[in-house]
């Protein structure tokens, strides 16, 4: 089946975050895509409005099974029932999990530039941030292992969140990685969890590994977060589901979920979640390829009119992590210049932390003549950048 991935949705007025801009302003920041929906999806959500009656809702076995499978169809990963809850978010269950295994003042590592809310999860629960940067070198980020030993080895460190795929730098961490990860943070006792809401966004040559695909994972205090919202475009089903090998850990991690209230899914998120996971495969590959179409001819237009901008991404998530150094380093009054001069909207990426105040975020998840649109905008902002930056000197 043939999908659509041209024709521009027009979302304006429409409650949309990400579209509640002015009228000649073009939003490329939020992690959103402006692609329609898989129609496998939308069937499954008004299969379920046609029923007419809206009561509580619970989660049926059919929900785990629909994710079991997919794990295992596309990611070679073998998941266990038992380890799975769901929940109705990847970041209000993070939130959740930091206050019920860790404590008022401990450190929790995080390894920067990452996403920014993270640290809303961290610091609004009283925790504080320790990061590990990741070193970056020729527009490539490594892990620095002997600065992310000694600060998991500091007694106050009791978690580490791993972002896998790496958002926004669109890194995916390879299994020797993952397991050195893992084993460096169960020397010092620190719980490694791991937000993979990126993990079916992996569109090149590179392979997401998930954390739940490494061997002997009951004895290890590891979880895994995922959901179709980013994949599928569907986050405001609110949907999601933890994973949770170790049993101590899990029966912990359930006890503040539920006292929290983040285990009860919404009208549309059981229909809409096992839709995605079971019918809308083809969707996502035929996604996949648009996004490479995009991710091209997005490094193509940059490489030939605005070279000095250097993309630093891997072939992981929708968004674009573009090196702005030559330009400025405080991306933020970048970023707000763009917008005055052209309307472009995109993320200045000192909320990222780590050497992120050097870059902007582009989200490419559109049709090919919206992100022209945006590069081009792009390309005017930054010769009148230039212009009266010299001129300033």
């Amino acid at each position: 089946m043939e999908y659509d991935f041209t024709t521009i949705i027009p979302r304006r007025q429409t409650n949309s975050v990400k579209w509640n801009v002015d009228e000649n302003e073009l939003p490329m920041s939020l992690a959103d895509m402006d692609f329609a929906v898989a129609p496998e999806i939308v069937t499954a959500m008004k299969e379920k409005l046609d029923l007419g009656v809206f009561g509580y809702e619970t989660v049926p076995d059919t929900y785990y099974e629909a994710l079991i499978n997919w794990f295992q169809g596309q990611h070679h990963t073998k998941l266990e029932k038992y380890w799975l809850m769901f929940v109705n978010g990847v970041i209000p269950a993070l939130s959740s999990i930091v206050r019920s295994v860790t404590n008022v003042g401990d450190n929790i590592l995080v390894q920067a530039p990452v996403y920014d809310i993270f640290y809303h999860s961290i610091e609004n629960n009283g925790r504080h941030t320790l990061t590990s940067d990741l070193v970056y070198q020729n527009y490539h980020y490594e892990i620095d292992w002997t600065d992310l030993a000694a600060k998991l080895s500091q007694p106050l460190t009791t978690m580490m969140i791993l972002c896998n795929p790496h958002n926004p730098v669109g890194k995916t961490w390879t299994k020797a990685e993952l397991e050195r990860l893992v084993k460096l943070c169960t020397k010092y006792h620190v719980k490694l969890v791991s937000d993979e809401i990126h993990g079916d966004l992996v569109w090149g040559q590179e392979e997401y590994i998930p954390l739940a695909a490494l061997a002997n994972l009951a004895d290890k205090e590891v979880v895994s977060l995922t959901s179709p919202s980013k994949a599928f475009n569907v986050a405001a089903l609110h949907a999601a589901t933890v994973i949770i090998p170790n049993e101590n850990l899990r029966n912990q991690i359930s006890r503040g979920l539920n006292n929290d209230e983040l285990t009860e899914p919404n009208l549309l998120a059981i229909p809409g979640s096992i839709a995605a996971y079971t019918k809308a495969d083809e969707w996502l590959n035929g996604l996949k390829k648009q996004l490479t179409a995009n991710y091209y001819l997005a490094e193509k237009f940059i490489m030939a009119n605005i070279p000095e901008v250097k993309i630093t991404s891997g072939q992981a998530t929708y968004l674009m992590w573009l090196d702005v150094s030559a330009y400025t380093n405080d991306s933020q009054v970048l970023a707000d210049f763009i917008r005055r001069k052209t309307g472009l909207v995109l993320a200045a990426g000192a909320v990222y932390r780590g050497n992120g105040s050097n870059f902007l975020r582009l989200n490419f998840a559109c049709p090919s003549q919206m992100l022209l649109d945006s590069l081009q905008r792009l390309q005017v902002s930054l010769t009148e950048f230039k212009k009266e930056k010299n001129y300033g000197n």
